[in-house]
């Protein structure tokens, strides 16, 4: 098994905490939709965003870290020898990038998980900020899933690390407001995804919420059918189709709330795959 090099977890907060702010900025000299200009609403969304993220912040040296590090020792040690290694890591991310296509569908999909993934989607505006907006309680159900298949499939800790930086990247990028050259923004997305492929599953109608639930690589969603063909619109609504934004201390408790979990039957002519 490859060892986690020493300074690697220092490097990747940098390198993510330095990728943020240049979209965080750059998103704000370029936006591709309209920002919100109603007195107070921006920095009220901020905050409540940022105190999302603090709380998930803390408990990641707290929970996530120690369980993924207790995963990894523990895992079932069936690799083949062809399996392991620097040359195995790519075969890692794909892997990891496939399962959490799934683990995002099934947010969907699934009422309970529901609950949580959907302050998540609750943000009416979209930024680089929403990509760090998560229920807490999403985040140790993520860490506990992420567990499970690291002990089942045996992943290196490292492919674990590179593969959680590489997914911080995608998801800061793809929920960015920043406007892409529309030439560059198409041949990205033949192969990652990008904001036009992402925000389309943060649009305020149902349908398009239950699509496009790929993070890094874009081929998945054509490849089990769950890619929307709702083009990106800068007025696009953003949100959750029949439910509005709410206080932080509502979002915290929102998973105790069965209204929109309940709601969340399957489509009409579509089935959970």
């Amino acid at each position: 098994m490859i060892e986690l090099p020493e300074g690697l977890l220092a490097w990747k907060g940098a390198a993510v905490a330095v990728w943020l702010a240049a979209f965080f900025l750059a998103e704000r000299l370029r936006p591709a939709a309209p920002l919100p200009v109603a007195a107070g609403r921006p920095l009220n969304r901020l905050a409540r965003n940022g105190l999302l993220w603090g709380i998930n912040t803390l408990l990641s040296p707290l929970v996530v870290l120690p369980v993924t590090v207790w995963a990894a020792g523990h895992g079932l040690d069936w690799r083949p020898a062809w399996w392991d290694g620097p040359a195995a890591l790519l075969l890692d991310l794909l892997v990891l990038d496939g399962l959490i296509y799934w683990w995002h569908r099934a947010n969907h999909v699934v009422p309970f998980l529901w609950r949580f993934h959907e302050v998540h989607h609750l943000d009416a505006t979209l930024d680089t900020t929403t990509a760090l907006r998560f229920h807490f309680g999403e985040v140790l159900l993520s860490a506990g899933a992420r567990a499970a298949v690291i002990v089942l499939l045996d992943v290196p800790l490292l492919s674990v690390v590179v593969f959680e930086t590489v997914v911080l990247v995608a998801t800061i990028f793809h929920h960015s407001n920043l406007a892409l050259p529309p030439r560059l923004e198409r041949a990205l997305a033949r192969v990652v995804v990008t904001p036009s492929i992402h925000w389309v599953h943060h649009h305020a109608r149902r349908r398009d919420t239950d699509s496009n639930y790929a993070t890094v690589l874009s081929l998945w969603d054509p490849l089990f059918a769950s890619r929307s063909a709702t083009p990106r619109r800068p007025a696009m609504a953003i949100g959750v189709e029949g439910r509005g934004e709410e206080p932080l201390a509502q979002l915290l408790l929102h998973p105790l709330y069965r209204g929109g979990a309940a709601a969340r039957r399957p489509l009409p002519g579509r089935r959970a795959r």
